[in-house]
């Protein structure tokens, strides 16, 4: 069950649409989400989206992002199963980075891990922090 989302500063505000036009894309026509456990706050993964990831995710409610690698959508656990519906999205004070407030199907990663998030480095040295999801 998703914590409860904070109230806007002022309710009796008229709030303005988002455009997307306002964000700060880079020379790609991409920018950096954050994908982050909307129960729990776990931070799950980060990817890419470009306008049409971002305009799908917004329009579905399942999290689309762009895959670089095979310059492509990546709707997130379209073959693995792993989904992520959007809870809220949030966009950062520079407008160049997206938080995506997700209740997460499976494991994030594709290591099989909660979250791709799984190495800590403690005093000089990587230590593995999650282990794989047994199937």
């Amino acid at each position: 069950m998703p914590l409860p989302l904070p109230e806007p500063v002022d309710p009796a505000a008229p709030a303005p649409a988002f455009d997307p036009a306002t964000l700060r894309w880079d020379d790609k026509g991409l920018i950096p989400a954050i994908a982050q456990d909307a129960g729990d706050g776990t931070v799950l993964m980060v990817a890419w989206m470009n306008r049409e990831a971002l305009a799908e995710t917004l329009a579905t409610g399942q999290v689309t992002y762009w895959s670089r690698s095979r310059a492509q959508l990546w709707r997130k656990g379209e073959t693995s199963g792993h989904r992520q519906r959007l809870v809220e999205l949030r966009v950062d004070c520079d407008r160049d980075v997206l938080l995506a407030l997700v209740e997460q199907t499976g494991p994030a990663c594709h290591t099989n891990r909660r979250s791709c998030f799984y190495t800590a480095v403690r005093e000089g040295a990587e230590v593995e922090i999650l282990a794989p999801v047994e199937a």
